[in-house]
C-alpha cells in the first residue's frame, strides 16, 4: 500500500513496459472478434509529470521526455499514444489503464483493479460514464480468480505488482498458474523488476517449473545488473505471445537501450518455455 507510481510515471521502465503492451494490444485488433483486458494493479490511469508527484523524481526525463522528439519507428506507436493525453499546456503520461483504454474499439473491455483507495476512487472518476472500463477495488491477484474468464473469449492480463513485499515474484506465478487454469488460452503480460540477475534467474527458472508452455520474456536494462538496491532494469513476461511478438519486441527494446541507455545497457527477447 505504500508504493504509488505517481512518482515513477514515465520513467525507462514504464517506456517498455507500456510500447510491448501496445504491441500486444494491436495483435489482438488483427481479428474482429472482441476481447477482454484485465488489469490486475492499475494505478489512477493519468500522472501529471510537472506538478505532480513525477515532478520531485524526474524519472520521466529520463524516460519518456527522450523519446518525443526524432522518435525511433519501433516507439512511434507508443509515443503517439501517450502524445494524445492531456489538453494544451499539459504534460500527462498515460498509466496502463487509460492507455488500454484508448485502445480499445467499441466491443472491447476493461476490467481495472486497484487496492489503495485514494488511487481507486481516481481511477473511478477517470472512466465514470464509460461503460467499457470497469473499476474494482479489490487485490488484483483475486481478481484473476474472480474475473476470469471473460465472457469474450479473447484477451489480455497485465499483471503489474510493485515488487515492495516479500514473495512478490512467487504471488506473479501464482496468478500465472491461475489464469491458466481459468482462461488457459489468454494473453498473461506481467512486468517485474530486474535489480540484480539473481531473483530473476530464479523466477525465471520456477516459471519453467509451473509447466506452462510459450512463455518467453523480454527485457531492457540500462546498466549492468549488478546492485540490488537500484532499478538496473526490466522486464515484460508473456505467456501466449502473439505471432511476431518476439521479433517486434527485440526491436522495441534495442530502440529504448540505444536511445535511454549508456554503454552497458542492452535487451534481450529469451524463451522461457517451448511452444
Amino acid at each position: 500500500m505504500n508504493y504509488r507510481h505517481a512518482f515513477h510515471a514515465g520513467n525507462f521502465a514504464d517506456c517498455a513496459k507500456h510500447a510491448l503492451l501496445l504491441w500486444l494490444l494491436d495483435a489482438l485488433k488483427r481479428k474482429p472478434a472482441p476481447f477482454f483486458v484485465l488489469d490486475t494493479h492499475a494505478g489512477v490511469g493519468r500522472y501529471d509529470l510537472i506538478g505532480g508527484g513525477a515532478a520531485r523524481t524526474g524519472e520521466w526525463r529520463d524516460g519518456i521526455a527522450r523519446l518525443l522528439h526524432d522518435t525511433p519507428p519501433p516507439l512511434q506507436r507508443y509515443v503517439e499514444a501517450v502524445s494524445a493525453v492531456g489538453a494544451a499546456g499539459e504534460f500527462i503520461y498515460p498509466g496502463s489503464p487509460l492507455l488500454i483504454y484508448q485502445a480499445l474499439r467499441e466491443t472491447d473491455r476493461l476490467g481495472c483493479c486497484e487496492l489503495h483507495p485514494d488511487d481507486a476512487a481516481a481511477l473511478r472518476a477517470l472512466f465514470r460514464g464509460e461503460s467499457q472500463a470497469g473499476v474494482h477495488r479489490r487485490d488484483g491477484y483475486e481478481a484473476v480468480r474472480a474475473l476470469l474468464p471473460p465472457r469474450e473469449r479473447r484477451g489480455l492480463v497485465l499483471i503489474d505488482p510493485p515488487y515492495e513485499a516479500a514473495g512478490e515474484f512467487e504471488r506473479v506465478i501464482g496468478a500465472l498458474k491461475d489464469g491458466a487454469g481459468r482462461f488457459n488460452h489468454g494473453i498473461y503480460a506481467a512486468w517485474y523488476p530486474i535489480k540484480h540477475r539473481a531473483p530473476v534467474t530464479t523466477f525465471l527458472e520456477a516459471v519453467q517449473w509451473t509447466g506452462l508452455r510459450d512463455v518467453v520474456a523480454a527485457e531492457l536494462w540500462l546498466r549492468r545488473p549488478i546492485d540490488p538496491a537500484v532499478l538496473n532494469g526490466c522486464g515484460l513476461l508473456v505467456r501466449n505471445p502473439p505471432h511476431g511478438f518476439e521479433a517486434a519486441a527485440q526491436d522495441i527494446l534495442a530502440a529504448l537501450a540505444h536511445r535511454l541507455g549508456g554503454p552497458d545497457a542492452g535487451s534481450a527477447v529469451l524463451r522461457v518455455t517451448d511452444e
